[in-house]
């Protein structure tokens, strides 16, 4: 598996896997995933080492300043028939690191019924920080707030 930048071509798949993931749920949109290019943020792709096919995304925005910097993910998927073979967590580990070169700290939601999400976070540093009553829409379906600490920066000391 290989991971790259999120291209426009690759917008109707994540909408596809989108649709299949989150049916209950307002699904992003072709024109949610281009705003969020649009607006800088930072999305990658996942596809098979033999193929150009899209079977995860996800994403990052970062806001603030130099040495100030805040991150949250915004989404991860993957598609259904690709799930449970690491594919989320080694998107999850590339936009910690992302985070991380920047010393953000990171947000996230989460459905509180998604037992494997709120597992993978929890492995990754993440703690629930708060609830979200009625978060998703149309469902209305609660969400955890859980965030993840700044990475410590190191101050290297010449010697």
């Amino acid at each position: 598996m290989r991971l790259e930048p999120l291209r426009r071509k690759d917008i109707p798949r994540c909408v596809e896997i989108e649709k299949i993931l989150f049916p209950g749920d307002s699904p992003w949109t072709a024109y949610a995933f281009h705003a969020e290019l649009d607006g800088g943020g930072y999305y990658l792709v996942a596809r098979p080492e033999e193929s150009d096919e899209v079977i995860g995304y996800a994403g990052l925005a970062v806001v603030g300043r130099r040495g100030d910097y805040e991150a949250s993910v915004h989404t991860i998927g993957v598609d259904p028939g690709h799930q449970r073979e690491g594919i989320g967590t080694i998107l999850l580990k590339a936009l910690l690191a992302r985070a991380d070169e920047l010393a953000a700290p990171v947000f996230l939601e989460v459905r509180t019924d998604n037992d494997a999400a709120i597992t993978l976070y929890e492995r990754h540093g993440f703690e629930r920080v708060g609830l979200r009553k009625r978060y998703y829409q149309p469902s209305g379906a609660d969400a955890y707030t859980m965030a993840r600490p700044r990475a410590q920066v190191r101050d290297e000391v010449a010697g």
